[in-house]
């Protein structure tokens, strides 16, 4: 099938022969790319864009990491903050979805980087593979447990529950349990959800801002909520305090390449799964923006005592307890936290989806160990049932420390902003350095692809280097940065992975059908 014929469309484009050309060229698209369809093609564009647009969850991120924000530079971090890193991540975003579009598989980062580099291919397949894996699950176990503790938020304001450590694991491991239960039952489902979440996610924005504009009788100035400065990081430097603060945003802006992981679900993969990656960032840009300022707006203190109250408030998160004090009615408050809770909930079913897609991808292929076991496919749902359970073992264990100790899991789970960029870039990059050999996909960006590309990469590796830096003074066990003693244990696992299976096994196992057999052999099966 050719491009213009794609572009025209059968007469009637839902038919089952329309369809089912639309899946065969996809198919012929994927085994040229040396891999069987195996997963069940059944998502739109629209629930391709969904599972990404969920991930990034501007009703999760926004809330749980409002407080980083508010304590380094205040409502200026957190309003001006917002457009100015969504600008950049939009570039890595588009850079991204230019090479997902030449290589519309779900490994995704690792898949790419190896196809790209012009040596060592299979390492460099390797270390992007492992840290896209491993920040996935950190990514994976992060939104769920804030999930777990915004519900448990919840549940002190209607019931008065106190919440404990243990409560909001146990709550943790029912809600990853659900979410792993959920991906089982097969891709339409999870596309069902995904759909449902991001119209959840669009109507429950409009819901907040409509409420937190009609009902309190004081909002801030346009000029207070834009500029006004507060800082609790003990650094007296007012550009880096800032730019400290721009963590709030970076790391709700992670979870995008979701997308691309489900690419081989998705119909017209090379063009969808690219507008997926994009518009997933550009409606969170737009969303969080209006979200953001809204609830700042509605802060009735605006003083730096104020201030420095509501960071610590009882609720654990400073948008909640803004809820109670601007509207002055607690069923509204409970109401509009409600609406949060739920958008966390779809954004930890999405963040499971992409987390096994992107395992399975990687076992097809032979990288993590049991391979052979997490690469399998149920033939009656078209899912990768063993590999989501993988993801869902993995998260429990790694957020298994948050029962003993608060800060050993933020430890465990920083590798996400850090090790999942490095993840993001790397490709883009090795795109960078083909220059004209690349040869692009369907969705390109032309001209403009230098340009963004390269400042997607300076972009990169100026926040690896500002958030391995300390976030406050004096730094203490609780203040101590742990981003890059986490990324320096993923880099030492995956070479002590690399060395004792990854160079013997890894894309060289000749029972690997998607390896061993040319593209007409994986078609006619």
């Amino acid at each position: 099938m050719t491009e213009d014929t794609l572009a025209q469309g059968p007469a009637d484009p839902d038919s089952p022969a329309a369809v089912d050309a639309v899946i065969d060229d996809d198919a012929a698209e994927l085994a040229r790319l040396g891999y069987k369809q195996e997963l069940h093609r059944g998502m739109s564009g629209f629930s391709n864009f969904a599972v990404s647009f969920s991930i990034i969850s501007i009703l999760a991120g926004c809330i749980t990491s409002y407080s980083i924000a508010l304590k380094s530079g205040g409502p200026s971090a957190i309003n001006i903050g917002w457009p100015l890193v969504g600008v950049f991540v939009l570039m890595v975003a588009l850079a991204m979805a230019e090479v997902c579009s030449r290589y519309p598989t779900a490994g995704g980062l690792y898949f790419w980087a190896g196809r790209l580099a012009k040596r060592n291919k299979r390492q460099w397949a390797w270390f992007v593979g492992w840290f896209n894996f491993l920040g996935e699950v950190a990514v994976t176990a992060a939104i769920d447990y804030g999930a777990a503790a915004t519900m448990n938020a919840f549940a002190a304001l209607v019931w008065g529950i106190t919440p404990t450590a243990l409560s909001t694991f146990l709550t943790f491991i029912v809600l990853i349990v659900i979410h792993g239960l959920l991906n089982t039952f097969g891709v339409k489902l999870v596309a069902l959800l995904s759909n449902v979440s991001a119209w959840w996610h669009i109507v429950g924005v409009l819901v907040i801002v409509a409420v937190l504009w009609i009902l309190p009788t004081h909002h801030q100035s346009f000029s207070w909520t834009m500029t006004a400065w507060h800082n609790e990081t003990g650094f007296s430097f007012a550009p880096f305090v800032f730019l400290m603060g721009l963590l709030m945003a970076q790391y709700t802006y992670t979870g995008y390449d979701a997308s691309a992981h489900v690419a081989e679900e998705t119909k017209q993969a090379a063009k969808s799964a690219p507008k997926g990656i994009v518009m997933s960032v550009v409606i969170s840009i737009i969303g969080g923006w209006i979200l953001l300022y809204s609830i700042t707006a509605a802060i009735q203190d605006g003083s730096n005592a104020g201030l420095t109250k509501l960071a610590a408030s009882s609720t654990g998160l400073p948008p909640a307890q803004i809820f109670l004090d601007a509207l002055n009615n607690p069923t509204m408050a409970k109401f509009l936290l409600f609406i949060v809770c739920g958008a966390q909930f779809f954004c930890g079913m999405a963040s499971v989806t992409a987390n096994s897609r992107m395992s399975y991808a990687f076992s097809r292929d032979n990288a993590i160990p049991g391979s052979r076991w997490w690469s399998k496919v149920n033939t009656r749902t078209g899912t990768p049932t063993n590999s989501v359970w993988l993801c869902v073992v993995l998260s429990i264990l790694l957020t298994t420390p948050a029962l003993f100790n608060n800060t050993a899991y933020l430890a465990v789970t920083s590798v996400a902003v850090i090790g999942l960029y490095i993840a993001y870039v790397t490709p883009v990059l090795l795109r960078r350095l083909q220059g004209k050999a690349f040869e692009p996909g369907p969705w390109h960006l032309g001209k403009w692809s230098p340009i963004i590309g390269w400042i997607a990469v300076v972009w990169v590796i100026f926040i690896c280097i500002l958030f391995v830096l300390p976030p406050a003074t004096p730094i203490t066990v609780d203040t101590f940065n742990y981003s890059p003693i986490a990324v320096v244990v993923v880099a030492i696992i995956a070479i002590a992975l690399w060395y004792a299976r990854g160079r013997k096994h890894f894309m060289t196992r000749e029972e690997a059908e998607h390896l061993t057999k040319p593209a007409d052999a994986l078609l006619e099966e």
